[in-house]
């Protein structure tokens, strides 16, 4: 214990500078998770992809944050066996690499193969920052750590549309892809100064890796196509299918591997398993609000682009701030009651939201849209530390990244499936329209419609978040290892 402190004495690293390092890394790579969304109409202007290929377009984000989801299980895994330091170098590299490729892209093709790579190396980032933040603080101190670093991750995406907007108006869409590379080789230089600490005894089970790569790539494109609510084609429930069978596939294969990706102290983990609910469930709920608020405000409530905007913050601003603050708590309360807390506010918020009307007043605007971001925050470090605590220090990649994709299925999988159902929802209650009547009652009942679509959603989401309350209960910090300096 003391050699390893002594050792990183002497590189003059301390645990909030490795901390900072790590945050500003995460922070980082998370900005390109939302910057697109900003950048997208200028790269198609520029592109020359025209409006109705926008569905095509929306490719440059839904690659991303698919091959961002696939390359967590595989990262976390390998940083526990080669190293975190050394993974972490890696991740930034093939980010940069990503970004020039992005910056220079000639066409459509190539700025979605080449967000595809830079997801692979930005979605390695968080899991692996996670299992350093675990290993470089001492056990009373590691929900403080991972609501840093969440804090980071969450920050990095409020704050992308901003930034990449500002970028866009100086210089140009490319140049937010061209300060990646900087950004990325300054932070591969501050981490140097760490120690890699490799396990000879691990292994890496690719084969689980590709099978459960593939099982999240299939089951996120069936469930993205709208026909498997309305029935117009089977194409979305054969994609399905296939998914389900790469799932069996897998539990056969991680059965016979020797070191498997899914280890199985995990799955029979009661604390394992429950934080992974829970936290497929928090994704869900958090990706239908990110994506009704802003929309209800620029559709049935009419505002402009920028209240639109600024309405959304006043969710996703509160939750960098609930997660450290949850962080906090831990040293004095459980991960149960700290993760029911933010479970709560987050129903409660949501569910006040599904009574929103087209004039809403700012404080029944504001109040459930804090709260709700308060509690999506609160939750974070609990369930990251119930979840890590179920493994030992040489599986803490796989573990971190396995619950960092359990949110990010739910958030892929509950947004394709929920807006799906959304625009059902949507066309069934406008069917009986009557387009021989004036503009006015058109325009009243389609805009009724609409906000009948959004509560429903929110409602949706609210009870979710309530629900995730079960397996919550579930949830404890198992007996953790003294490893500080484990990095």
């Amino acid at each position: 214990m003391n050699g390893v402190r002594s050792r990183l004495a002497a590189l003059g690293s301390s645990q909030s500078v490795i901390l900072g390092i790590i945050c500003l890394g995460v922070f980082s790579t998370a900005l390109d998770q939302t910057v697109v969304v900003a950048a997208l109409p200028s790269v198609m202007v520029d592109l020359e992809i025209p409006l109705t290929d926008l569905d095509r377009a929306s490719w440059i984000v839904t690659a991303y944050l698919v091959a961002y989801t696939v390359a967590m299980p595989l990262a976390g895994r390998l940083s526990d066996v080669y190293g975190r330091v050394r993974m972490f170098h890696a991740a930034l590299l093939l980010f940069a690499i990503g970004s020039a490729l992005v910056a220079l892209a000639p066409n459509f093709d190539w700025v979605v193969s080449a967000r595809v790579l830079q997801a692979i190396g930005g979605g390695a980032t968080v899991p692996i920052g996670l299992a350093m933040a675990v290993g470089v603080v001492s056990p009373e101190k590691r929900g403080i750590a991972l609501g840093l670093v969440a804090a980071s991750a969450e920050a990095g995406s409020v704050l992308g549309p901003l930034y990449g907007g500002a970028i866009i108006e100086l210089v140009g869409w490319r140049w937010i892809f061209w300060l990646d590379v900087p950004q990325s080789f300054i932070l591969i230089a501050l981490l140097a100064i760490l120690p890699n600490r490799a396990n000879p005894a691990a292994k890496m089970d690719y084969v689980g890796a590709l099978v459960l790569g593939g099982a999240l790539t299939v089951l996120t494109l069936g469930l993205s196509q709208r026909g498997i609510f309305s029935g117009e084609s089977i194409y979305p429930y054969f994609m399905v299918v296939a998914g389900v069978v790469l799932v069996a596939v897998l539990v056969l294969v991680e059965r016979r591997a020797v070191q498997p990706l899914l280890a199985s102290f995990l799955y029979t983990s009661r604390a394992f398993l429950s934080s992974n609910v829970a936290q497929f469930l928090v994704g869900v709920a958090l990706i239908m609000a990110l994506v009704c608020v802003p929309l209800m405000a620029a559709t049935v409530m009419e505002k402009k682009a920028w209240e639109s905007a600024l309405q959304l913050v006043r969710l996703t601003a509160a939750i960098p701030v609930g997660a450290v603050v949850g962080g906090y708590l831990l040293r004095w309360t459980g991960v149960r009651e700290v993760c029911i807390t933010g479970l709560a506010l987050m129903g409660t918020g949501l569910l006040f939201m599904s009574g929103w009307e087209r004039d809403v007043g700012e404080l029944r605007l504001t109040a459930p849209l804090v709260a709700a971001g308060l509690g999506f925050g609160l939750v974070i470090p609990p369930i990251n530390v119930s979840a890590l605590s179920a493994a030992p220090s040489h599986y803490w990649g796989a573990a971190a990244s396995l619950v960092t994709a359990s949110r990010m299925v739910g958030m892929a999988l509950g947004l394709a499936a929920l807006s799906a159902w959304g625009i059902e929802r949507f066309y069934s209650l406008t069917a009986d329209v009557d387009l021989g009547s004036s503009f006015e009652d058109t325009e009243a009942t389609l805009i009724g419609a609409g906000v009948t679509v959004f509560q429903n959603l929110f409602m949706i989401s609210g009870f979710l978040s309530l629900v995730a309350i079960l397996p919550a209960l579930l949830m404890k910090a198992e007996d953790v290892e003294e490893t500080i300096g484990f990095i």
